[in-house]
């Protein structure tokens, strides 16, 4: 392995830093929005008519719009921060919403009935969203409440997220796979940040903890495609995460089974100005799954130990500059000694066991570092604000595997008649053998990259009409460099009823080796330019056209290439009906990273191209309120998609360890539809229901390839041409619910019940899967995970007790797989020496118990 000295990183990052900052000095450019928007009507209770020169302002300051004469209006908000909306008139009772704090870039729609002064009416507040970029947004509070396994916020997506399944994966892995794409095509920002994550990770099992750390997190915003330029490289989803920004003390602790958490945040004390300059915010994790992994068909000595800590920390120089640094070490220790497997599997009329004998021992180190500083200015503009955000940052993650293990297995047909004596009982050996396995990887990949981004927003307006218009410019230019040391050596022993295979009579042969060392040193160059064309006429429609193009360039396959994509949300507001409209369309590229670029016999591809994707997307969102004693807020989405896949790079997929072809050797399609519907199904509490149907298609470049039909009278198979095959991520159908409620009379204790249903994806025969390919599948997925919770304090909701040292105390009872479901995650295959292989299932976690304490200050 390589150490990389400071004399290698410098003269590169000098060249960054120059060429930015003469770019910096010879225009405008900048950072993202630091404002949200609110806009609504304002409404006689009485009459249901418009109500002019209402005056709309936030409590506290200074700024202030008025209702026109439709009785619509429209505020510039800040972002990040809570804060309180006044609605006053004269002739009706003021009214003050709370309003907790919004993206940025984000829109709200509330609409306000105001009941006249003689009145004895309450006034009704009626609250949507205008989502910005066809994006699901969602607060961390209520995720924090859904059972999960990993305790990471990437596992909640499926449940959150359009198009979302979490893969073969299933309940212990956080890797998923968005509209029949696999988890390398997605796209994970903190902060405007970039995250990357190890490669090397082969079960789910393996996984420690992700980057983004709940307590820490302010808000969340997902796209499952057909997202905006300003967006990186990548084929399927963007997850962009806002972490806080604190004003005051405050730390929390939290405890369970499966390990805990602590956090501490809070800001410097404001100054004449009113400004707090120093806001940090710093996070420590632990996590431990010998409890699940317990619950395994695999018994043995299971150490784990998972641990990250992070923090975020800005300083305000004045309101217009702002410095923010990002840091985080995160370390996975995977330590296994196996000791015996049983495994039965088959059907009814013929059920199979296998049971095998371990020694050895795996043993497993995965280390990532991330550190980034960015540097913001906002300068004070009444008229076309310009933004401005500088960000470097630098990666490193340190990949270790190392395994050693053997295995004496038996293969035998169970005894399935009721009423047979021997019932259970093997009777007779159809296979016996050994497999071993021995590898000894190392992975070091550092990346290192410096971007500048700039807005500047033009708005304008009709003299004669009451229409608004604005322009939003983005654009950015980044250059990254990417370090790869890569050192492989494993190989496979099979022996099948004493002879080894493949069978040699000269020689003891091993089943598969893999010998390499591979060394890469790169750069890349990225950038955008995007344009968000806003218009908005009063009591008849908001438009937002947003078209943009981004482009890539990598001097390892010297590889230029052009994405322009366009969207445009329309939303009609002269009738009752809160509904926005969607179509985006749009060329998506994912150059090559190091895992693409590996074939399977361990050499490396520097002439592979990036995988390309045209994305078609058109759906709905409704806001809508259900019941007439006691309206309850629902929101329905439903989208379309099609995506067009052109020089895929082919991959099979065991666990979660995607191994690839190496080549761009594949086409294909995804189609599909999504369908979400929230809200309070019980008054206080968010539940959720998504249902997505899609089919993900490929075909091999120059191989015809075979569907099997049946079989003839002497047993052969019978196969006929087919033009695509299944891609491994093509999961047919996936259902997953959340739901809330409380009792009637105690809002304090509630339970939270996680259901998950989902297609089995498709698998192919190991060394045998591209003519007829991928034409079995895993059993249907599905699982239920149940949590009680008891509020034992909080301040403002309960009484006086013997927590109220705390500002908020929860106890937490978690029951994982509560039908004790035995899913599958992969497959160990067993070759006989007549080559004859059965593929036996891996399963996943049996049915747990959590108790979780958490405790906020």
């Amino acid at each position: 392995m390589n150490d990389f000295t400071h004399s290698a990183l410098l003269p590169f990052l000098r060249t960054c830093v120059r060429a930015l900052m003469l770019l910096l000095l010879a225009a405008p450019l900048g950072a993202q929005v630091s404002t949200a928007s609110i806009t609504g009507k304002v409404t006689d209770l009485l009459s249901d008519r418009p109500v002019d020169f209402a005056t709309i302002y936030i409590k506290g300051t200074t700024r202030a719009v008025e209702s026109g004469t439709t009785g619509r209006y429209l505020i510039s908000v800040p972002a990040g921060e809570d804060f309180q909306l006044v609605f006053s008139r004269l002739g009706y009772r003021e009214t003050v919403v709370d309003i907790a704090a919004l993206p940025e870039g984000s829109g709200k729609q509330i609409d306000v009935a105001l009941a006249p002064t003689e009145s004895t009416l309450e006034v009704v507040v009626r609250e949507s969203k205008i989502e910005e970029g066809g994006m699901i947004r969602e607060q961390p509070e209520a995720l924090r409440l859904l059972p999960s396994v990993t305790g990471n916020l990437e596992s909640l997506l499926p449940h959150i997220a359009l198009g979302v399944s979490s893969g073969s994966g299933g309940e212990l892995t956080s890797q998923y796979n968005v509209r029949g794409g696999n988890y390398d095509e997605n796209l994970v920002y903190v902060n405007g940040f970039e995250i990357y994550r190890p490669q090397l990770i082969r079960a789910g099992q393996q996984e420690g903890l992700t980057f983004a750390n709940m307590d820490m997190v302010r808000s969340l915003s997902f796209s499952s495609g057909g997202f905006e330029a300003r967006y990186g490289d990548k084929l399927s989803s963007v997850l962009d995460i806002k972490y806080k920004r604190p004003d005051s003390l405050r730390m929390g602790l939290q405890a369970s089974l499966l390990g805990g958490s602590a956090y501490l945040e809070g800001s410097s004390k404001a100054n004449a100005k009113g400004l707090k300059k120093l806001r940090y915010l710093v996070g420590a994790r632990y996590k431990t799954t010998g409890l699940l992994l317990g619950s395994l068909e695999t018994t043995g000595e299971y150490i784990t130990d998972f641990a990250d800590i992070q923090t975020y920390i800005t300083y305000d120089f004045s309101p217009q500059l702002q410095l923010g640094l990002i840091a985080d070490y995160n370390r996975s220790i995977y330590n296994f000694t196996p000791e015996e497997r049983s495994t039965a599997f088959g059907g009814f009329f013929e059920t199979l066991q296998l049971f095998t004998r371990f020694d050895g021992a795996e043993r497993n180190d995965f280390l990532t570092q991330m550190g980034g500083l960015s540097l913001t200015y906002i300068p004070e503009r009444d008229k076309n604000p310009l933004f401005l955000k500088f960000l470097t940052s630098a990666f490193r993650s340190d990949e270790n595997e190392a395994i050693a293990i053997g295995g004496d297995y038996s293969l035998g047909q169970l005894d399935t008649d009721l009423g047979s004596s021997t019932f259970g009982e093997v009777l007779n050996e159809l296979g016996s053998g050994t497999q071993q396995q021995f590898v000894r990887n190392f992975l070091d990949i550092q990346v290192y990259n410096a971007e500048l981004r700039g807005g500047l927003e033009i708005a304008s307006e009709d003299v004669d009409s009451d229409a608004n218009k604005s322009h939003f410019l983005q654009w950015s230019v980044k250059a990254q460099n990417e370090r790869v040391n890569d050192f492989i050596n494993e190989w496979e022993r099979l022996d099948s009823a004493g002879y080894s295979l493949p069978y040699n009579e000269d020689a003891v042969e091993l089943f598969s080796t893999l010998k390499t060392e591979n060394e890469l040193n790169s750069v890349r160059f990225t950038g955008f330019l995007q344009d968000t064309w806003t218009k908005r006429i009063e009591d008849k429609s908001d438009l937002r056209i947003s078209a943009g193009v981004r482009f890539n360039y990598w001097d390892l396959n010297k590889e230029t290439v052009i994405s322009p994509r366009a969207q445009v949300l329309y939303k009609p507001l002269g009738g009752t009906a809160d509904i926005t409209y969607k179509l985006a369309v749009g060329q998506y590229a994912q150059p090559p990273f190091y895992r693409e670029m590996r074939r399977p016999d361990g050499s490396v591809n520097t002439d592979l191209k990036s995988q390309k994707s045209t994305h078609f997307v058109g759906g709905i969102t409704s806001d809508f309120y259900y019941g007439k004693r006691n309206p309850k807020k629902f929101r329905f989405i439903a989208e379309a998609f099609y995506k067009n896949l052109t020089d895929l790079v082919s991959y099979e997929i065991e666990n979660v360890r995607i191994r690839y072809s190496g080549e761009n050797d594949a086409t294909g399609y995804v189609a599909g539809i999504d369908l979400r519907l929230n809200g309070e199904f019980v008054p206080g509490a968010d539940s959720w229901l998504n249902l997505s149907l899609l089919q993900a298609k490929e075909k091999l470049n120059d191989v015809t390839h075979l569907e099997v039909v049946g079989r003839d009278a002497e047993g052969e198979t019978i196969t006929e041409e087919v033009e695509y095959v299944a891609r491994p991520t093509d999961q047919l159908f996936q259902l997953s619910l959340f739901f809330q409620d409380y009792l009637r009379n105690n809002e304090n204790f509630r339970t939270h019940v996680n259901l998950t249903v989902g297609g089995g994806l498709p698998f192919g025969i190991p060394g045998n899967n591209r003519e007829i390919r991928n034409t079995l599948r895993f059993d249907t997925y599905h699982r239920i995970d149940i949590g009680f919770s008891l509020r034992l304090y909080e301040q403002g909701k309960t009484k006086q007790n013997l927590f109220k040292f705390s500002r908020a105390t929860h106890l937490s009872l978690e029951v994982y797989n509560l039908m004790q479901v035995a899913n599958q995650a992969g497959n160990t295959f067993i070759k006989t020496i007549g080559l004859q292989q059965y593929a036996v299932p891996n399963r996943l976690t049996g049915r747990r118990i959590n108790l979780r304490l958490a405790m906020d200050f």
